[in-house]
């Protein structure tokens, strides 16, 4: 399950929640539309353990700034509050190596 997140209560979302992956998308943006099916197939085949959350990038300042988007879709993965990892991109292999690498190895399929 994908959990819709603001400016207002990521930072709680991340400090409650040993790993995280957030998606930041446009309502405008094609790309992360066309992309989404895919995205949540993949949270539902990810690990219970992992947290997904998404949030509207150009409505929430704060959470794009402090994760360095610079694109549409962008993907950031968070340990224990921490920012891990970031991508922006649309290629399901990449994405899927940013929630791997959230994983110890002997959680990996």
């Amino acid at each position: 399950m994908i959990e819709q997140v603001t400016d207002d209560n990521l930072e709680q979302e991340l400090k409650s929640n040993e790993r995280v992956v957030v998606k930041f998308y446009a309502d405008w943006c094609g790309v992360c539309k066309a992309f989404n099916p895919q995205f949540e197939r993949m949270v539902a085949d990810s690990p219970s353990n992992i947290k997904f959350l998404e949030i509207n990038a150009p409505d929430n300042p704060k959470a794009r700034l402090s994760a360095g988007v610079y694109s549409l879709p962008f993907f950031a993965s968070y340990e224990n509050g921490e920012l891990k990892d970031k991508i922006s991109s649309a290629d399901k292999s990449k994405v899927q190596d940013l929630i791997d690498n959230l994983l110890p190895e002997k959680e990996l399929n």
